[in-house]
C-alpha cells in the first residue's frame, strides 16, 4: 500500500477494499498500458524496442508517448522518466 493510500485510508477517505482493489491500478492519470510504456521509457528503451517488448507497433508506442506527455503536461522523454521515478516512491 502506498503512503498516500495509507493516509487516505486512515482519514476515512478510502475503505480497505478500495485500497486492495487499487493495488494493480496505474499511478496517477495514466492508463495501465501508458504506465508500461512510461516504465520502459524510464529504462531508456526506444519506441522500437518498447514496441517489440510489448508486442505493439512503433506507431502505437508513439501514440502512447504523445498521450502520456499530454496527460502529464510535459514535453520530453526525460520528464516522463522523472515522473515515473517520483510516482513509484
Amino acid at each position: 500500500m502506498s503512503r498516500d493510500a495509507a493516509v487516505r485510508l486512515a482519514l476515512g477517505e478510502l475503505r480497505k477494499d478500495q485500497v486492495e482493489a487499487g493495488a494493480d491500478a496505474a499511478p496517477g492519470p495514466l492508463a495501465k498500458r501508458e504506465v508500461e510504456v512510461a516504465r520502459l521509457i524510464a529504462e531508456g528503451l526506444s519506441n522500437k524496442r518498447i514496441g517489440a517488448q510489448l508486442f505493439i507497433s512503433e506507431a502505437t508506442v508513439a501514440t502512447h508517448v504523445r498521450n502520456i506527455m499530454n496527460k502529464l503536461g510535459i514535453n520530453s522523454r526525460a520528464q516522463i522518466a522523472g515522473w515515473m521515478a517520483s510516482a513509484e516512491r
